[in-house]
């Protein structure tokens, strides 16, 4: 029987191990991992891909494009697309940093608790990878969408990033400190903090009275959490009156999505897996 091969092309200098457990789990019989991997030098791993099995044989080698970095990520992504031709090419999935999937399952579970259609949302630390995805797929729920980052030159190029791939530009906001992220969440009904480990975005006094919010989703699992108040357990648990997420309580679903993904991967060589139908399917096992 051929084998299923999952090659991690991986932008960051050693491939994940995270990526490389979940890509068995997922139903790979092998995956082999590539670090350093930039647009120069994929170009003769896609070759191997593409040219060593035949056509009736190609869905079972699939491409995972990882890494801390989306920019690089989505540049590998499109290097990787650019050699396909005719029926060479092989499935391909795009999760720098596991941005597509930790925000297509956050994102999916407060769609699950609230329609999201109409409703503001502030995505705190919204130019990181996961922000931006999250921020995207806010939009396609029909949320209207705020991003915050440090400073706003920052803020400005991260929603001219989003606009340029998803076709929509959001509400940019400086937001320095806990004092203007504070500010930045009045008035709005959702909140997903999308900050880095150990930082704390928003303290629990800053919403537990607040009278607009009504979710809140946290994609931080360490200590301090992004979110004041909430547990990493958290999965649509009341606080306050609100719908909360913590980072474990989205992470069962993330985990599950990223399995799915991978092994939808193998059953034709012509699968592509980005934003749009990874958070799809986050909605499904939702």
């Amino acid at each position: 029987m051929t084998k299923k091969l999952l090659f991690l092309f991986d932008t960051d200098p050693v491939a994940s191990v995270f990526d490389t457990v979940v890509g068995y789990d997922g139903g790979a019989d092998n995956v082999i991992g590539y670090g350093g991997v930039t647009t120069e030098n994929v170009g003769a791993l896609v070759d191997g891909c593409i040219y060593t099995r035949g056509p009736k044989e190609k869905q079972n080698t699939a491409i995972f494009v990882g890494g801390g970095s989306m920019v690089s990520g989505e540049a590998v992504f499109k290097a990787v697309k650019k050699r396909f031709f005719s029926n060479f090419r092989v499935s391909v999935m795009l999760d720098s940093n596991g941005s597509n999937t930790t925000a297509a399952a956050g994102v999916a579970l407060l769609a699950k608790a609230a329609n999201l259609k109409g409703k503001k949302a502030v995505v705190l630390a919204g130019t990181g990878p996961v922000g931006m995805r999250a921020a995207a797929m806010l939009n396609i729920e029909g949320a209207e969408v705020t991003i915050t980052a440090r400073d706003q030159a920052r803020a400005d190029a991260a929603a001219k990033a989003i606009q340029e791939r998803f076709g929509f530009t959001p509400k940019a906001v400086e937001a320095k400190d806990n004092a203007a992220r504070a500010a930045a969440v009045k008035g709005a009904q959702v909140v997903f903090s999308a900050g880095a480990i150990g930082v704390t975005l928003l303290d629990e006094a800053d919403w537990q009275n607040d009278p607009t919010i009504e979710l809140l989703a946290d994609a931080n699992a360490q200590p301090p959490l992004g979110i004041g108040g909430l547990e990493a357990t958290d999965k649509a648990k009341e606080r306050h009156g609100k719908i909360v997420i913590g980072a474990l309580g989205l992470g069962g679903l993330k985990l599950k999505l990223h399995r799915e993904c991978v092994s939808k991967l193998f059953e034709s060589a012509d699968k592509v897996f980005d934003c749009e139908n990874i958070y799809a399917l986050a909605k499904e096992l939702a």
